[in-house]
């Protein structure tokens, strides 16, 4: 089987192909002019051209299905090289602006929401993706190419700089050395350039993984999905807790190097009669005391079988108002995708 090429960061390139300078060139055909085969690279060698194509492909997946949400989103199915499946998913956070002249005054804002696994490890009672059991680990092209197909098919500009969330499918510090080649080849000046300070990895709480991550100092953000204040409920929702409790994920999270314009967000969901009351919102506010943080709200988004239920409105709204009156940064995080089972917690592996 060949070779991903979209695993390499230009150095890793550089070290592959003779002279050097071949590598910017190839990095310039792959993410800005997006050729599919390396043949097709006409200021290559043809000779060098040859051994490329004999060595390695540019992508091992393909898109075999999308859905398009009524909000804009876009929720993408791959299938990878072994038949399995992965999601990805097309956020459209502001549309185009113009001026009254018909001139573009802003242009519309993406983030694409990524998987790292095939299924996941972690097994929350609340998350459809865990309901597969845990596949294997991407490789970091495979990752890479969720984004770049991506832009191939909605014809986003290479210069156009979008923001990545590690949110989709899996965990993404369980393949932390994956995660971490996929986040520099994301950043390569000669590739997309998307710079660290717009991609977030969510996690859910490996507090030995996320002190890795902080003595890589990446520049990236940090995201905590907490969803509970003490130990014994956050247990039941996320049997992860039993290994990386509430306590070792809070000393993790303050010794992580943050940006100082920027804070660690938790991310909070919501379920009804679960933890959606004050006692809650008291207890969190005294858990993140002394960090630079920022709480995303976010409602349960319910799927078929699912024991537990949508909060509503006015209790999410009371309890944010709460967090705000105490001076936590907090805001409802609208679900995007719902209609299409885009949303968070609701992506998985699919027979097709």
């Amino acid at each position: 089987m060949k070779e991903l090429i979209l695993n390499y960061t230009r150095e890793d390139l550089e070290s592959k192909v003779k002279p050097k300078f071949r590598a910017k060139q190839i990095y310039n055909w792959i993410y800005h002019k997006r050729v599919d085969s390396f043949l097709d690279m006409k200021n290559i060698p043809q000779n060098l051209r040859e051994e490329l194509n004999e060595k390695y492909t540019i992508y091992s997946s393909q898109i075999v299905s999308k859905q398009i949400s009524k909000d804009g989103s876009i929720k993408y199915l791959f299938k990878l090289h072994d038949g399995h499946t992965v999601e990805a998913v097309l956020l459209l956070m502001k549309d185009t602006q113009y001026n009254e002249d018909g001139s573009v005054k802003h242009l519309q804002k993406f983030t694409v929401c990524v998987s790292s696994q095939v299924g996941c490890k972690v097994g929350c009672a609340f998350c459809l993706t865990a309901k597969g059991g845990f596949i294997r680990d991407l490789e970091a092209g495979e990752i890479v190419e969720q984004i770049l197909q991506i832009y191939k098919d909605n014809n986003i500009d290479s210069n156009r700089r979008v923001n990545i969330v590690y949110m989709g499918m899996g965990e993404p510090l369980d393949n932390l050395v994956n995660l971490t080649k996929a986040i520099k080849v994301f950043s390569e000046q000669d590739g997309l350039a998307i710079s660290t300070q717009r991609q977030t990895v969510s996690t859910s709480g490996l507090s030995s993984k996320i002190e890795k991550l902080a003595k890589l100092d990446l520049g990236i953000n940090l995201a905590i999905s907490l969803h509970a204040v003490d130990d014994e409920l956050r247990q039941k929702l996320m049997p992860i807790n039993k290994a990386y409790n509430i306590a070792s994920i809070m000393e993790a999270v303050r010794n992580f190097p943050i940006n100082l314009r920027k804070k660690v967000m938790f991310e909070y969901l919501i379920i009804k009669d679960i933890n959606d009351d004050l006692e809650s919102a008291k207890k969190l506010v005294k858990l993140l005391n002394g960090i630079p943080s920022k709480v995303n709200l976010i409602y349960f988004n319910p799927y078929e079988g699912s024991p537990f239920k949508r909060p509503t409105q006015e209790d999410v709204k009371k309890f944010q108002k709460y967090l705000l009156d105490k001076g936590v940064i907090c805001t409802i995080r609208e679900s995007k995708g719902l209609d299409i089972s885009a949303a968070c917690g609701q992506l998985r592996e699919q027979n097709f």
